[in-house]
């Protein structure tokens, strides 16, 4: 089972960040790798996606190396089918 990171203050440069929020009902979300603050972080191209894909798609860009980042938006309640989820 994955293990994922809860966003605190600031995710490390390097890092990939999965943002779950809710759309129309749904939760989807998106993924970005983080870089330092004196570049434009990068968003991976791609349309909504449900989170089973968007946790699928941060760990092949994360290379096993990368930590993974979480950041549940308001109202969004983590699923134990998705991974481990820590603080």
């Amino acid at each position: 089972m994955q293990t994922y990171r809860q966003i605190a203050d600031q995710a490390v440069p390097g890092a990939v960040l999965v943002k779950l929020y809710h759309s129309d009902g749904q939760v989807r979300g998106y993924v970005q790798k983080v870089t330092d603050h004196s570049e434009d972080d990068t968003i991976f191209p791609g349309e909504e996606m449900g989170p089973e894909e968007a946790l699928r798609l941060a760990s092949t860009h994360s290379l096993g190396a990368a930590p993974i980042y979480v950041e549940l938006a308001e109202g969004v309640q983590w699923n134990p089918s998705w991974g481990r989820l820590i603080d």
